[in-house]
């Protein structure tokens, strides 16, 4: 099996586009052609997580946390990104990451978290904008079901939990076809009136040219027009953090050394408590602080994530809580996220969760 049939699960499941634009998710090192021996899965592809690989005869390295952010100018050695990739090369092994796509998408990484604390009715806070265009297109009455089949067949036409979505309206079409062209109604020469459909239909970004494509293998003519234009509706399924409420209120003392055992951290810097019972929760896997005015528009109790400076917790006010758990405990849960994925579409090959703890902090 190939490294590019493996990344292809995830990337199905949370699409390189949904990422950051600060972001390198995707393959850093190596050949998507590459054959794969085994794939070892971890949140941070460090030195001694490719001696990991070495040593269980992994090839392929799926992190959470992209072992290159920037460009690389030098491969001297001189710090653990430059030395672990050049480990990798030297032993041809391969280093996939899953980053922000997975984090925006409503089942990743804020998800899982979820899920460890309890919490139910689940959706995103911040939904991301600028992923949706509108595609449109205008073909004769009698085509206009086989066209509009192909491009929900490519992945147009998907409003939240509703599919193959889109709007028509009947009208007139004219052309005049040229001396060298081979119209499918008309004749060349002539102005020709056809009543056609006009198709409407909503595509995300990274799916735009696969379903233009599809309507032009559907669609009779010879030229088709079609028409693509960007949209600012929000996509309430792909964003930034999660906000969902616990099945039944809990005191907030006991809520918070719950989820400190839940998410197995080792403490949690919070701010003062306000004698209120906890139920609606919002929380961020990694740096959340940017979501704190979000959680709080969201009526939420409380806002868990990683990352918060000292003078951020100030902004919390008295009206929500903060609790900041870590950036590797609040992402932790990201590896079984990956062997899921993975291990439900892929049955008969080696996926093994690494066994080294990367956390680069410690707690006395």
């Amino acid at each position: 099996m190939k490294i590019k049939e493996i990344t292809s699960v995830i990337e199905e499941f949370a699409p390189l586009a949904y990422q950051e634009g600060y972001d390198n998710a995707g393959l850093i090192v190596g050949s998507p052609e590459n054959e794969v021996k085994g794939v070892l899965i971890c949140l941070d592809s460090t030195e001694a997580v490719v001696d990991e690989a070495i040593s269980k005869d992994c090839n392929l390295i799926i992190a959470h946390h992209p072992i290159v952010f920037s460009g690389l100018k030098k491969l001297n050695g001189k710090n653990y990104i430059e030395r672990t990739v050049i480990k990798a090369i030297k032993n041809d092994i391969a280093i996939y990451a899953a980053h922000t796509n997975i984090d925006n998408v409503a089942n990743g990484v804020s998800f899982k978290m979820a899920q460890k604390i309890g919490l139910i009715n689940c959706k995103v806070i911040a939904p991301k904008v600028n992923l949706l265009n509108k595609v449109v297109t205008f073909c004769p009455e009698k085509e206009a079901d086989k066209v509009r089949q192909a491009m929900f067949d490519a992945g147009a036409g998907s409003i939240g939990e509703y599919g193959e979505c889109s709007f028509n309206t009947e009208g007139k079409g004219t052309f005049k076809a040229g001396e060298n062209s081979t119209p499918f109604v008309g004749k060349k020469n002539e102005r020709h009136l056809e009543a056609e459909v006009k198709i409407e239909t909503i595509v995300v970004t990274h799916q735009v040219d696969q379903v233009v494509q599809a309507l032009i293998q559907a669609h009779p003519y010879e030229e088709v027009a079609y028409d693509i234009y960007p949209l600012n509706n929000p996509i309430n399924t792909i964003g930034s953090g999660l906000i969902g409420e616990l099945p039944k209120e809990e005191n907030e003392m006991d809520f918070l050394k719950r989820l400190k055992s839940d998410l197995k951290t080792d403490g949690i810097r919070y701010t003062s408590l306000r004698n209120k019972k906890i139920k609606k929760v919002a929380l961020c896997g990694g740096s959340g602080s940017f979501l704190l005015n979000d959680a709080m528009k969201a009526n939420a109790d409380i806002f868990i994530t990683g990352d918060f400076k000292y003078h951020q917790f100030f902004d919390a006010e008295d009206k929500i809580i903060i609790a900041d758990v870590g950036h590797y405990e609040s992402e932790q849960f990201t590896s079984e996220l990956f062997y899921e994925l993975l291990t439900e579409k892929i049955t008969n090959f080696a996926v093994r969760l690494s066994e080294i703890n990367t956390n680069p902090i410690n707690y006395l």
